[in-house]
């Protein structure tokens, strides 16, 4: 449930509180960043937004 929470405010490109830019798969806090990656490259046909360490195409 979480990371397809954060997976939409990264697809949405909703503006992180914290940082007042855009969120980001490095927003992600770690324990979700696995499924916060399989949700966006899974079901959201976006693996240009996560890093290749987590099997997307996205240059760090």
């Amino acid at each position: 449930m979480m990371a397809m929470l954060y997976a939409s405010k990264i697809c949405m490109e909703a503006k992180n509180p914290k940082t007042g830019k855009p969120w980001e798969f490095a927003d992600v806090p770690p324990k979700l960043k696995a499924q916060v990656a399989d949700v966006l490259i899974n079901e959201c046909g976006l693996p240009e937004l996560v890093p290749a360490e987590y099997g997307g195409t996205a240059a760090e």
